[in-house]
């Protein structure tokens, strides 16, 4: 590829990566604002068009007023309440179709003119096709909000779905720093025991912020933010009285709702004083390159960000606009943090 060719193809790949964090954060509205069991049926491709007609929202309203959500918690709000969270989630699901073309039309462009390897093409190609699954996953998670006495998703299936966007964000997001930088900035200096030990930690760190946005997925499918309201006690307790009512014990994780907050904020904080590590030893030594350095100071400010966004999210009892700027951030952080792997890695 030439380097024109890189730029460009980067560019895209970025702007990508820019679209699926709109995504996540439309996702966020979406749940908070309980507009995701609003459209009853799945149309891939015809439910682009959204109701152009007054007997074609009465119809939908009608759909919607048999399932279990309405009558426990919207019952008597009309169709202009109706239309309301309808929107929400018809942005959301439009814009996975339009992310959908935005891949696939600049790749088949790229493709017939040669600017990109075989290889890349296919890689891409299967990125497209995981985009598609991405939406069947989505509907999975929305169905299971259509049992009996159900007025939201099961909470495995809601982390299922972010997990799935957030592995094809890193892969794609992956895919563009390749393009942009091919090799290491330093050769020289990537074999060196400082550089292997900064590899290291930012390896452990990079694990623990996945395990928390997973925690964080349980807390959001659970509503468990909206209990505990304080920080760094949870009433009055560093551990919440009620962690281990559950048996088997495992099951606390995923289900209690005081275990499922408490393990977010200890993942939380274990995965800042990991990224502190990071920092310390990385910004110490010597010889990683600009790019390196770069990407350090700006993971240290990430990560200061997204914990300031979970206790304020925390503290407002999640908002709206908190809950989705925090879940999104999320996603920003764990980009930040393979910017600095990329920047870290071996010839």
């Amino acid at each position: 590829m030439t380097d024109a060719s890189r730029r460009l193809v980067s560019g895209w790949l970025f702007a990508l990566c820019f679209m699926l964090l709109g995504m996540i954060a439309i996702g966020g509205v979406t749940r908070l604002t309980g507009s995701g069991l609003s459209i009853m049926d799945w149309q891939p491709v015809s439910g682009i068009i959204p109701p152009l007609s007054h007997a074609e929202w009465e119809r939908l309203f009608a759909l919607y007023q048999t399932i279990p959500q309405y009558h426990l918690q919207h019952e008597g709000f009309g169709l202009a309440g109706f239309q309301k969270i309808f929107w929400a989630e018809w942005t959301h699901r439009f814009w996975g179709r339009l992310m959908g073309l935005t891949l696939l039309l600049p790749l088949l462009w790229f493709t017939v003119r040669g600017m990109i390897t075989r290889a890349l093409a296919v890689r891409l190609f299967v990125f497209f096709v995981l985009g598609g699954l991405q939406g069947a996953i989505g509907w999975f998670m929305v169905a299971s909000g259509f049992r009996p006495d159900s007025t939201a998703v099961e909470p495995v299936r809601l982390v299922l779905h972010l997990s799935a966007a957030l592995i094809l964000y890193a892969a794609i997001l992956w895919t563009a720093f390749s393009i942009r930088w091919p090799t290491p900035e330093n050769t020289a200096t990537t074999a060196a025991p400082n550089t292997r030990a900064v590899r290291a930690l930012a390896f452990c760190a990079t694990g623990l912020v996945c395990l928390t946005i997973i925690a964080g997925g349980f807390t959001a499918g659970t509503h468990a933010g909206f209990l505990f309201n304080t920080f760094p006690l949870m009433d009055g307790h560093l551990i919440p009285t009620g962690y281990a009512q559950l048996s088997p014990f495992w099951l606390n994780w995923f289900v209690n709702k005081a275990a499922v907050q408490f393990d977010h904020r200890l993942l939380a904080t274990l995965t800042a004083l990991t990224i502190g590590a990071v920092l310390l030893v990385g910004l110490r030594t010597r010889g990683l390159g600009q790019r390196a350095q770069n990407s350090l100071i700006l993971l240290g400010w990430a990560v200061l960000i997204q914990y300031a966004l979970g206790v304020t999210t925390l503290l407002l009892v999640v908002p709206v606009w908190a809950g989705a700027v925090h879940q999104t951030f999320a996603a920003v952080l764990l980009g930040v943090m393979l910017f600095v792997l990329h920047s870290l890695r071996r010839a």
